[in-house]
């Protein structure tokens, strides 16, 4: 039996439509345009270091930006090493921040403190944020000779709905302070050593790639992640899913932290970078029952299981579902893109 003509193009236009209604297929590239696009802002704001633009420096647009905004604006960067400390503060969402490609357009500063906060380089304290390439980092040093209990954080994420866009985020130590909030970063790039990610978000990592460098502080390992989730029926974890996990330096994928830490790495490539237990307990005092730090058909010579921790979990497809797509952050509810 064959279709009429007329079905078959209904048939055909509905999953296209379908397909861009909630989302981008695996062949589709997330780029400026299609965001810009997406979000529709009908005001653009520019930041120029040479003074081409509406403000010099990125924490002036900011602050242009009216309080209580309720409409997308966009903060065009253009390319150039910023040095200043930025803060999006809760009175200003809707922001889309939007750099000419990470390595072309960085907001750098250089900040230790024992406090992460307080360390930060860039903030995002205001809902409804997203970021398209730009690096964030702190360029504080945190070797053996600086204080040990000192943090160098690049960024820190504490509001809901918050994504990042081939960005880069770089530091030595406690790099992406994932605060709270459900957040997406897609085709982003993450550097450091000890705790690269850590906080109580619910966050997905989506075709990352986390390069892991030698912790200068003392000899123990450093983890990528580190979930500070502490209910069971809390929502928050993260998911790392079609990423890669390589470096110069051993590291354990992550550690329990809180007492029902949530961490999966799912599809995802693991380097021989990536310790055989794969997971560490160090410092943590609780019972292990309750930790959810496992796996899902990830490759690479990091991946084989033999030696890793009896306390972590090797998940089956129906185990994992829950976790690769982008509903673990409800994304279709928000995300203006995502694959």
């Amino acid at each position: 039996m064959h279709l009429p003509r007329l079905s078959i193009f209904i048939i055909v236009t509905l999953f296209i439509f379908l397909d861009f209604v909630h989302g981008f297929s695996n062949n589709k590239a997330i780029d400026s345009e299609i965001l810009t696009e997406n979000i529709r802002s009908n005001r653009t704001i520019t930041v120029d270091a040479t003074g081409k633009g509406d403000f010099k420096s990125v924490q002036a647009a900011v602050d242009h930006v009216p309080s209580r905004n309720s409409k997308w604006i966009m903060i065009h960067i253009s390319k150039g090493e910023y040095r200043e400390k930025v803060k999006v503060p809760h009175n200003k969402p809707y922001i889309f921040m939007r750099g000419e490609g990470r390595g072309k357009t960085s907001i750098v500063w250089s900040r230790s403190s024992a406090d992460d906060y307080e360390s930060a380089t860039f903030k995002v304290e205001a809902k409804n944020f997203i970021a398209f390439g730009i690096t964030f980092k702190n360029a504080a040093p945190t070797g053996i000779s600086h204080t040990k209990q000192n943090k160098a954080v690049a960024t820190v994420v504490g509001a809901d709905k918050a994504a990042f866009y081939h960005c880069s985020f770089i530091s030595n130590h406690n790099t992406l302070f994932d605060s709270r909030g459900r957040h997406y970063y897609g085709g982003c790039y993450v550097q450091g050593s000890v705790d690269l990610i850590f906080g109580h978000g619910q966050s997905m990592f989506y075709g990352c790639d986390v390069f892991v460098v030698p912790n200068l502080k003392s000899e123990i390992k450093g983890s990528i992640a580190a979930s500070h989730r502490q209910r069971g029926n809390a929502s928050s974890g993260f998911v790392f899913v079609n990423s890669k996990v390589y470096g110069v330096g051993d590291v354990y994928l992550g550690r329990a932290k809180g007492t029902h830490s949530r961490v999966v790495f799912a599809d995802s490539y693991l380097s021989k970078s990536v310790l055989s237990h794969g997971w560490t307990d160090w410092s943590y005092p609780h019972s292990k029952e309750n930790l959810h730090l496992a796996e899902y058909n990830c490759h690479g010579p990091g991946s084989a299981s033999k030696n890793r921790t009896n306390w972590s979990k090797q998940l089956s497809y129906q185990e994992a579902l829950h976790f690769i797509t982008i509903d673990f952050i409800k994304g279709r509810e928000w995300l203006p893109a995502w694959l």
